[in-house]
């Protein structure tokens, strides 16, 4: 229902821009256009989300049941899913410049064919390590979905729709962490905990057909009118043909979004892989009990997608500018995260997914609007790059922060000290990116052609 609804978006067509006639286009050439085709091509990203989010959430719903049944403690885990993070970390360098080179259409199917049989793979294991493999190959192919995602949506949409159509992408990661308790448990219970994976993994070579039979450029695409076309390249970006690393690399703007990824990525991590063992262990729930706790965080923080999108797109309407409009919108996040340092005092399970809720919502719209960041002050042609090189740090980030949580937890039988985390993470990583870039302005760059 969720897809088929996002496939189906109508959007309000702005104006033509433009005064080209599509009757004037030879008959043989002349394409066959479908309105507003760019948010198809936006649903296709928010269904490879919701898939890649699936697939890694799978292990984090069964982490308890596994626990017992393969044997393996919190420091143990800790470290599996580090190793999902730094193979993530490892694969978003690469994986951006990958599909910058490569092209979105070649770069992501085969990235969702890696990753898609990497999700299968803890059907066949016997221990801790044996996932750990797994979740390490499953990091590295779902490392390229963001970078081929962001860059994507900055050659479908005009600026002042990124930020819109990066969070309906976003939401796709709570839709697939809400599909994992509604999904794992009755495949777990009718077909073995194997074939939850198997089951899983297997819906993206799915995927991988409708991309490789709707996916172009808009410029190449028979679906696209002249007019959304036209409206598609209405704000004009300087062109350039491609940006080697070493131009990349020195320019605040990317390390604006690196250190902001670096501080914030881990938070998302820790509710992803360490929410469904906090809520069973913490209120004592089963398998089956957690599932309503688990998709009531999610589905809270859907709202936070699709506003964290709608807060700048707002602003832009009204004049404001591309700087005020995102850092006033990540602002607003980043104070919304705020009550989530209760969250370890309440006795109340309702209450806690509450507070989870609201925090993984300003999360989501905080994603939405630091997605943009490359697309803002970057070219096309070096967004993917930067994205890839920014998500790097966040994996990091996120490593670094699943083996500390496995000690703490295991040491202290307290989330304390992560809820601490989770709460001032945004607010610091909001100053430094205003200091980095106080007027978050397109970098200066000297094209390289090739």
């Amino acid at each position: 229902m969720c897809c088929r609804l996002f496939l189906r978006m109508r959007v309000p067509q702005s104006p033509d821009r433009t005064d080209m006639d599509e009757t004037s286009v030879p008959a043989a050439t002349r394409p066959r256009p479908v309105a507003g085709f760019r948010w198809y091509i936006c649903g296709l990203l928010f269904l490879a989300t919701t898939i890649a989010y699936v697939d890694r959430g799978v292990i984090a719903y069964l982490e308890k049941f596994l626990e017992t049944t393969i044997g393996w403690n919190s420091i143990q885990y800790g470290y599996m899913t580090a190793g999902f993070q730094v193979a993530y970390a490892i694969g978003l360098v690469s994986a951006g410049h990958f599909t910058d080179v490569l092209g979105t259409r070649k770069g992501f199917a085969i990235a969702i064919t890696l990753w898609s049989f990497a999700a299968m793979l803890p059907g066949a294991a016997h221990s801790a390590l044996a996932f750990g493999v797994a979740l390490f190959i499953l990091g590295l192919g779902e490392s390229a979905n963001f970078p081929a995602c962001i860059k994507t949506v900055a050659e479908w949409f005009p600026k002042s729709e990124r930020a819109l159509a990066t969070g309906i992408f976003n939401s796709g990661s709570n839709v697939g962490t809400i599909i994992v308790p509604l999904v794992v448990p009755v495949l777990t219970l009718t077909f073995g905990w194997r074939w939850a994976f198997v089951a899983t993994g297997a819906t993206g070579l799915l995927w991988l057909v409708l991309w490789l039979w709707l996916y172009a450029k808009p410029e190449e695409h028979r679906s696209v009118s002249l007019r959304e076309l036209a409206y598609i390249q209405s704000e004009r970006e300087e062109r350039v043909a491609s940006v080697p690393w070493r131009r990349l690399i020195p320019k605040r703007e990317t390390w604006a979004f690196s250190i902001g990824k670096f501080l914030t990525d881990p938070v998302w991590w820790f509710y992803l892989f360490w929410l469904p063992r906090y809520l069973q262990g913490t209120f004592h729930l089963s398998l089956t009990q957690a599932e309503a706790p688990v998709v009531g965080v999610y589905v809270i923080s859907i709202a936070g997608s699709l506003g964290g999108g709608w807060i700048p797109a707002a602003f832009l309407k009204r004049g404001r500018t591309v700087n005020f409009s995102r850092k006033t919108a990540m602002l607003i996040c980043a104070l919304a995260v705020l009550p989530i340092l209760l969250a370890p005092y309440l006795h109340h399970v309702w209450l806690v997914v509450g507070l989870v809720g609201l925090a993984a919502a300003a999360h989501q719209g905080w994603s939405a609007n630091i997605f943009t960041i490359p697309s803002d002050t970057f070219p096309k042609a070096a967004v993917a790059s930067v994205v890839g090189f920014g998500g790097m740090f966040g994996a990091i980030g996120g490593a670094l922060l699943q083996v500390a949580t496995g000690y703490i937890v295991k040491a202290t039988h307290s989330y304390v000290p992560l809820f601490i985390f989770a709460a001032s993470a945004y607010l610091l990583a909001l100053l430094i990116i205003h200091l980095l870039t106080p007027r978050l302005e397109p970098a200066k760059l000297a094209a390289a052609h090739s």
